[in-house]
Parts: structure tokens; C-alpha cells; sequence
């Protein structure tokens, strides 16, 4: 779990109830065309779900994280 997935969970309030606090759950999506061929996920999501009521809210966490499509990219190539 990344650094900024865990900071929204502590960090999150949720919109609808009011409740401090979620769980969280990371998610990796491959685009289209040569990413989908070779497998390369460079889009990255963290959902971000109220303990209480279960209202989910989604995240990016390349904005989050402040990453550039290169670095991003880099990314998906060199790491497991």
C-alpha cells in the first residue's frame, strides 16, 4: 500500500455520513493499444470506502503522488 493509500484512509471523511476513517483498496488498469499488449498498468486508483456506510469515492494516485506520465511509465516497465 502506498504512502498517500494510507493517508486517505486515516485522513477521509466521508461526504454522505460524516464518519473519520475508511478502508481502502489499490487498483492498476492497463490502457489500450500497447500497454494492453505488453501488460503495462500505468493508470493507478485507490478506492476509498466510508466504514459506516460504505460510500466509495476513487481517487488517482498519480495525482495524489504527484508523478509525471514518464515517471509513471518508468514505472510500470522496472517494478515487479
Amino acid at each position: 500500500m502506498s504512502q498517500a493509500t494510507e493517508l486517505l484512509a486515516q485522513e477521509f471523511v466521508c461526504s454522505r455520513c460524516g464518519t473519520k476513517g475508511g478502508q481502502t483498496q489499490e487498483l492498476a488498469m492497463s490502457g489500450t493499444g500497447i500497454s494492453r499488449l505488453l501488460e503495462i498498468q500505468p493508470y493507478r486508483y485507490t478506492f476509498v470506502s466510508c466504514t459506516n456506510c460504505g460510500y466509495t469515492e476513487v481517487f488517482n494516485l498519480d495525482i495524489l503522488e504527484g508523478r509525471d506520465d514518464l515517471g509513471t511509465f518508468l514505472d510500470a516497465l522496472f517494478m515487479d
